[in-house]
């Protein structure tokens, strides 16, 4: 694929500087884009950024059809010659922005200092910050506006950069089917904002600068073809292949999604097409059956949702007022506790927020309400994130500064902030669907927003049908804006249309409705889709003798510590101990490796970089073995972000020679003793903490279990 050649000074077809220079600031009027670029293409850097735009636009050519936007954490009290330093590595005209300038393909618009930057109807739109420097997240501030704006046709990279500024821009651009391209960490100055992004879960590619030029030309030409003349074809040829993309989806996750909207589940896999660069359906189809990682993939694609603190303000000072004082308020009388449930609940944000609101309520009151929230998902990795209650510093644009203060502590290095644990423990946190399993009952208010949109009309009557069973009498139901009761207004009364906000009616729902779980179309045979079987190679034999004799043993587990896949003999290392079988790495570990398996297992993960423990002592059958052990996260591609690769390689231990060399080693040893009880105190300290995490998940499954047989009992 040929790219612009690097150079390091302005083109000679450039006009010098002045008033017409492209790299003088310009106004263009207009009420849109002109000539329609293919992509807009959002770029937020920060420390190091220059080196990532270097790398970038060198290999980037000129003539893409996309417009390029650079949002660079800059200092608002100088003057910036960034749009000179960047028109040295491209051809494209390089432009700083003033207000209201129209976007155009093939051109690159730089932010100016001291200022936050939009973009409406592909017009670019300047204002004064709101806030002090430090506390502005300028990326974030651009990236949602152009999700907002061009929706599908958006994409955003990160690059280089301490902090998170960044993560929620990206992952609102996600939200609206936009790609999103990340540097890879070990190619990043600065790997902050990098790691703070793909830790969402929602990247699409990690990818060094100087290789995502060429992914972007092919996406936008992938992109370019969809949107063509083939449009037509391609819809009823995924249409076609529907049935088996849901047997395929409900074998590997036990999730039906047969019950979603067409046209949602169609973008979807589109869009799973173009990031794979596959042009029918039949050979995605065939990709599925071949590439596990790949349904996993879309999996999380088909489950991706709006969810932010206190999304919608208004909304939520109205159901404080209308719906929060009042349910307090019927408790004075009769002391109960007051029970919430947020289905479809994401990574966690809307149920702290409720969790909070309610908490103010009893600040406020100083009465002795007890309240709970349960809150439920099919993604088991969001489940975990809810949980942990950790998020990017850039919350702050949708969390005032008081509850900030009041509600979450800043973690040690500032760039993120974590959930206190006054509101954590309200709040229960369990794998649950929303469509087969028992609902929750004696419920006070259901939060369900942004989900029925996704699913057909039956089901989302069945669902409506279902809440009124959950909800005590007089119980409310908080919707999304773009949701409404449909058949369903025999069930509830409206409180407020325009939130969304209904009250339970006293209208008897048939039971059925609600014990009525869907269908398992993957157990009926007829529908089995069989994983494609592909014939082997020479190349592929070679490459399994090689791994066989060669590569040490080695176990590919997920973020969970389940295993997926394991290469050698394990036997020397893990063992099924006594009890229920289990496939979780830790739990196999043999005397002596399961705390620095534990403590490499949890640095790799949040440190996104390989962990080595050299010496571990394993006790297999009366002998010591000496192991290096190794835990490789996974971070590309995006499909298998989250797997670590584990390898056990047996060491000699030291041999001596001689009563002088012995008496040097022990004296060396003492220090040497010292420090290693020193890393196994600290690996003990990781280990129990890790301990105490899994205990409190048990308990809320279990508290959630429990919830469900009542449910389902009643």
């Amino acid at each position: 694929m040929s790219t612009s050649a690097p150079h390091e000074t302005p083109p000679e077809d450039k006009p010098a500087p002045g008033s017409e220079s492209p790299y003088a600031p310009q106004v263009q009027s207009s009420s849109g884009m002109e000539n329609n670029a293919s992509l807009v293409v959002g770029i937020g850097a920060s420390a190091g950024g220059l080196d990532a735009f270097k790398d970038l636009f060198t290999n980037l050519p000129s003539d893409t059809g996309m417009a390029f936007v650079i949002v660079q954490h800059l200092d608002p009290t100088h003057e910036s010659i960034l749009a000179e330093l960047i028109g040295k590595f491209t051809h494209m005209p390089v432009l700083q922005v003033e207000d209201q300038l129209a976007l155009q393909p093939n051109r690159v618009y730089v932010i100016p200092p001291n200022a936050d930057l939009t973009l409406q109807n592909s017009v670019l739109n300047l204002t004064k910050p709101a806030k002090r420097r430090g506390l502005r997240l300028p990326i974030d501030h651009f990236l949602r506006s152009l999700a907002t704006d061009q929706r599908d046709k958006a994409a955003c990279i990160i690059l280089s950069g301490t902090g998170t500024d960044g993560t929620l821009g990206l992952k609102a651009v996600k939200e609206e089917g936009g790609l999103t391209i990340v540097q890879s960490p070990d190619s990043a100055r600065y790997n902050g904002m990098p790691l703070s992004a793909i830790n969402t879960g929602l990247v699409d590619m990690v990818l060094k600068p100087d290789s995502i030029g060429d992914y972007l030309v092919a996406y936008a030409e992938r992109l370019r073809i969809g949107d063509g003349q083939q449009i037509q074809q391609i819809e009823p040829d995924i249409a076609d292949t529907l049935h088996d993309i849901y047997a395929l989806l409900k074998l590997h996750t036990g999730h039906d999604f047969s019950g979603y909207k067409e046209n949602t589940i169609i973008r979807r896999l589109e869009r799973r097409m173009t990031i794979n660069q596959i042009s029918d359906a039949t050979g995605y189809l065939r990709y599925l059956q071949e590439t596990p990682l790949e349904v996993e993939a879309l999996f999380r694609e088909l489950l991706i949702g709006v969810t932010s603190f206190f999304r919608d303000p208004q909304a939520f000072e109205f159901l404080e007022r209308e719906v929060i004082r009042p349910l307090f308020a019927s408790t004075r009388d009769t002391p109960r506790q007051i029970r919430v449930w947020t289905p479809g609940c994401a990574t966690g944000e809307e149920a702290y927020s409720i969790a909070i609101l309610l908490q103010e309520h009893l600040d406020r009151t100083q009465r002795p309400v007890e309240f709970q929230v349960f809150a439920t998902d099919i993604d088991q990795a969001a489940i975990l994130k809810a949980r942990e209650g950790r998020y990017p510093e850039s919350i702050a644009a949708d969390v005032t500064a008081e509850r900030l203060s009041r509600y979450f502590v800043r973690d040690e290095k500032g760039d993120s902030f974590q959930i206190k644990k006054q509101i954590r423990d309200r709040v229960v946190f369990a794998e649950q669907s929303v469509i087969k399993d028992p609902p929750f009952s004696r419920l006070d208010l259901i939060v369900c927003r942004n989900l029925m949109i996704y699913l057909q009309a039956d089901l989302q009557q069945r669902l409506l049908s279902m809440f009124h069973y959950a909800l005590n009498p007089g119980g409310c139901l908080f919707l999304g804006n773009a949701e409404t009761l449909g058949n369903a207004e025999k069930l509830f009364h409206t409180v407020d249309q325009k939130w969304k906000i209904f009250k339970r009616a006293k209208f008897v729902a048939d039971i059925r409705t609600v014990l009525e779980f869907s269908g398992d179309i993957a157990s009926n045979p007829h529908y089995r889709i069989p994983m494609a079987e592909k014939p082997i190679s020479v190349r592929d034999l070679t490459e399994q003798l090689l791994l066989a004799e060669y590569v040490p043993t080695s176990v590919l587990v997920n973020e969970n510590g389940e295993m997926l896949y394991i290469h050698g003999h394990t036997g020397r290392y893990l063992e099924q101990s006594t009890g229920e079988a289990s496939t979780n790495i830790l739990r196999m570990a043999r005397e002596g490796l399961r705390l620095p398996l534990s403590a490499a297992i949890r640095s790799a993960n949040t440190h996104k970089k390989t962990h080595i423990v050299e010496g571990v002592s394993v006790q297999h059958e009366g002998a010591t073995l000496v192991v290096r052990l190794t835990v490789t996260p996974i971070l590309q591609p995006q499909s298998a972000q989250g797997l670590m690769l584990i390898t056990f390689a047996e060491t000699s231990p030291p041999q001596l020679s001689g009563e002088e060399t012995a008496v040097e080693r022990i004296h060396y040893s003492q220090d040497e003793y010292t420090a290693q009880l020193e890393q196994e105190l600290k690996s003990t300290r990781e280990y129990l903490q890790t301990v105490i995490e899994e205990l409190e998940s048990t308990n809320e499954e279990l508290k959630s279990s429990n919830e469900e047989l009542q449910s389902a009992n009643e």
